[in-house]
């Protein structure tokens, strides 16, 4: 399997991940769509670095890789990189919050999310995917 193979495949997964985190939206399960989205969005930026040659990072904010490879990338890609890799850390930083909670205060993630939140992960998914 070729790098471009395997980064559609990468892609068609991430894309599939949205459609989830859409599914999960309409039941009302806001942690979930964010959890979904920061899912979707680190499996497409992967994807892109295999694209480009490169192994991805095995950790969930690949946004400094982005970076420094940004010249393997096509002008158009390379231009919105900034925003993949704010993008990337942002989700990153709401991955185990979202999932599990705040541990330490006992507070359970449905009760940490909103629809708001929900609409701006699902945006920046989005962004990410276009």
């Amino acid at each position: 399997m070729t790098t471009k193979e395997s980064a559609r495949i990468g892609l068609g997964r991430a894309k599939v991940i949205m459609e989830e985190a859409r599914g999960l939206y309409s039941r009302g399960a806001w942690n979930l769509v964010v959890r979904r989205c920061q899912e979707a969005v680190e499996v497409a930026l992967k994807s892109a670095l295999i694209w480009a040659g490169i192994q991805p990072p095995r950790s969930h904010d690949v946004g400094p890789a982005l970076r420094d490879n940004a010249g393997r990338f096509p002008e158009w890609f390379s231009e919105v990189i900034p925003r993949l890799a704010s993008i990337s850390r942002a989700l990153r930083a709401e991955r185990e919050l979202s999932f599990y909670g705040d541990e330490e205060s006992g507070v359970p993630p449905e009760m940490l999310y909103s629809r708001e939140d929900a609409d701006e992960a699902l945006q920046k998914a989005k962004f990410v995917l276009d």
